[in-house]
């Protein structure tokens, strides 16, 4: 690391809400490292915006999921990566590091690997390689020079391929949803004790939210026709807060839209349950034993592609974690009102599948954690490591 008294200029490319929360806090950790002596750079979201980042752009334009979905957006993201590329060698920072967002990310380790810049390029969070798309494992050390892992099983994919990689950790176990207060939450919005809190969480992408609100929220209403001790609580992000709103407008439930992260961990912490799309969330909800099931569902294209290329049991992380199912996946066909209806009821009656869902939440907690410090501690430490002297 580098003794200078300059201040050391870092680059930070996230590309996705769960990848600008890692961002966020990596930023906390490394300002702290070094005694606030650092200036950052690059691309993230609200919440590393809230650390001092200023964007590059906005986000929400890489927010897409789906292989077909992504199609139309192929145009801007070629140019966002130009202009990602651009601006680093504008900046001449003393190390590059990408988070999450690999198919983006690569393409601008990439570029800047053939203009020979010199500056040290690391990613953090490893591709699923144990998923789908084993070969990337075999190649990545072409166009990064270390790569830092949020799960323990992952280092043994790339390192037999000439990568130095580290797990530092999971986020998930520094997060503040952990101490959040979920009676505070309930008094803040005027919840009753009496009433039932379930949590919606459809996802942070456009294409995600567009498939999966409108089933979240006929579930929404199927449990309410039962039983009307429930209130709906939808906590979003800043990029697809419009899109959220107007989507539930006339929901004809009652639903509380909060966007902060204070008020999505006070919302988790409330919760008595809830219905999520795969993802980070699911660990977060894991870690909180905030008893909950994954729905999702793609095109019926894409769910076909996958279906050839990936090769795991399970999509949730807990689910694999664990290597046995704990957490209910209701994906594709039986991503289905009738369905999520039926396993919430099953959940709220902490029978065998809460019993279940409890014991294995906290294994998954155990796993995650790599010694002492905070993951984001230790993956300041690495970085800091790697910046020239």
């Amino acid at each position: 690391m580098t003794t200078s008294n300059k201040k050391l200029k870092i680059y930070l490319i996230a590309g996705e809400p769960s990848g600008d929360l890692l961002g966020s806090r990596l930023m906390r950790a490394l300002r702290d490292k070094t005694g606030g002596n650092v200036e950052f750079f690059g691309l993230g979201g609200d919440t590393m915006e809230a650390e001092g980042l200023t964007p590059l752009f906005d986000i929400s334009d890489l927010a897409i999921m789906g292989l077909v979905e992504v199609i139309p957006s192929i145009p801007r993201v070629l140019r966002h990566i130009k202009n990602t590329v651009d601006d680093i060698v504008r900046v001449r920072p003393d190390i590059v590091v990408t988070i999450d967002s690999w198919s983006f990310c690569a393409r601008v380790h990439k570029a800047l690997r053939r203009l020979k810049t010199g500056i040290p390029q690391l990613h953090y969070v490893a591709p699923q390689v144990w998923a789908w798309k084993k070969k990337r494992a075999r190649t990545m050390y072409k166009y990064i020079d270390a790569l830092m892992t949020l799960l323990p099983q992952e280092p043994k994919y790339f390192t037999p391929y000439h990568l130095e990689t580290v797990f530092v950790g999971h986020p998930v176990i520094e997060s503040e949803a952990l101490s959040a207060d979920g009676a505070a939450f309930r008094r803040r919005h005027n919840i009753p004790d009496d009433k039932r809190v379930i949590s919606v969480l459809p996802g942070s992408r456009k294409t995600e939210i567009s498939k999966l609100l409108p089933v979240f929220l006929e579930s929404a209403g199927r449990l309410l026709a039962k039983d009307a001790d429930f209130v709906f609580v939808l906590p979003t992000v800043k990029t697809v807060a419009k899109m959220v709103r107007e989507m539930t407008a006339d929901a004809g439930v009652p639903l509380l839209v909060v966007e902060t992260q204070q008020e999505r961990y006070g919302a988790f912490q409330a919760s008595d349950a809830a219905i999520a799309a795969s993802g980070t969330v699911a660990l977060e909800l894991a870690i909180c034993k905030i008893p909950h099931l994954i729905a999702y569902k793609v095109s019926k294209l894409t769910a076909f592609i996958v279906s050839r290329i990936m090769h795991i049991q399970y999509v949730n992380l807990t689910n694999i974690m664990l290597g046995r199912c704990i957490v209910p996946e209701l994906l594709q066909e039986h991503c289905t009102a009738s369905e999520i209806t039926a396993n919430v009821r099953e959940l709220l009656k902490k029978g065998e599948l809460y019993e279940r869902e409890m014991q294995g939440f906290a294994e998954v907690k155990n796993k995650l954690a790599n010694g002492s410090r905070t993951p984001s501690q230790n993956a300041a430490d690495f970085i800091l490591s790697k910046i020239k002297g």
